[in-house]
């Protein structure tokens, strides 16, 4: 115990300066409009970190109440979608906790995310899911006028601070008035201004920096509570 508890910390402490980094290029992604990889691999580490902190509470809640589980099955932090499927999985990884120290178990199942609170804890399952691929993509927040002209069989995107059109200029022969920058309205177009407020992890619609912060801060009361026991 007293290893993995030293473990423990130097990850949670690791994931503390972790994020620090991640929250830096994460708007410096968002103000170059890029998704760089040194963001997704250190998402990635992070995330692997604080998987790694849970894994060290799996064994450690084995090794201390549940001496006679079969070493041959594999097991791992429970993070369970139903009640149902929680009580079917924690006695098979942890057999007998119920009844030796019911207290853990009932906290155990208290942190599950089909609890309003802990649905977080599901999302981080998802995206460190070893069977999915959970990349970063922009969310976006679309304003009328400005930036990306849609027409019938194509469209023209283009950076207002870069492109700077003069008179004579024409976009799917609907002329650009030079003063605003901006094609006259017309029927045939439509037009709107693209702006990058966030990231995500795909498949999941929630703010990709709030999560992992949301995550460090419950995967540390997690450990806490549960050292309680250990």
């Amino acid at each position: 115990m007293g290893n993995r508890k030293g473990s423990i910390d130097a990850l949670l402490r690791r994931c503390d300066v972790d994020i620090a980094k991640i929250e830096r290029e994460y708007a410096d992604s968002l103000h170059s409009q890029e998704i760089r990889s040194d963001l997704q691999m250190d998402i990635k580490s992070f995330c692997e970190n604080l998987r790694s902190v849970l894994d060290y509470l799996t064994h450690d809640i084995r090794e201390r109440h549940c001496p006679g589980a079969d070493p041959h099955t594999r097991f791992y932090f429970p993070i369970i979608e139903n009640r149902s499927g929680f009580e079917g999985q924690v006695s098979n990884w942890y057999p007998d906790l119920d009844a030796k120290v019911p207290a853990l178990w009932s906290y155990l199942e208290s942190i599950q995310p089909y609890h309003k609170e802990f649905a977080w804890l599901g999302t981080f399952n998802s995206i460190t899911n070893d069977n999915k691929h959970k990349d970063l993509v922009a969310q976006t927040r679309i304003e009328t006028e400005q930036v990306r002209v849609s027409m019938p069989s194509r469209s023209v995107t283009w950076t207002p601070q870069k492109a700077k059109f003069g008179s004579g200029v024409s976009i799917g022969n609907v002329p650009v008035d030079p003063r605003t920058q901006m094609p006259v309205p017309h029927p045939s177009q439509k037009v709107e201004r693209i702006i990058w407020v966030d990231f995500r992890f795909q498949g999941e619609n929630v703010s990709a920096l709030g999560l992992l912060k949301e995550v460090l801060a419950g995967v540390r009361k997690i450990t806490m509570e549960i050292q309680e026991w250990l």
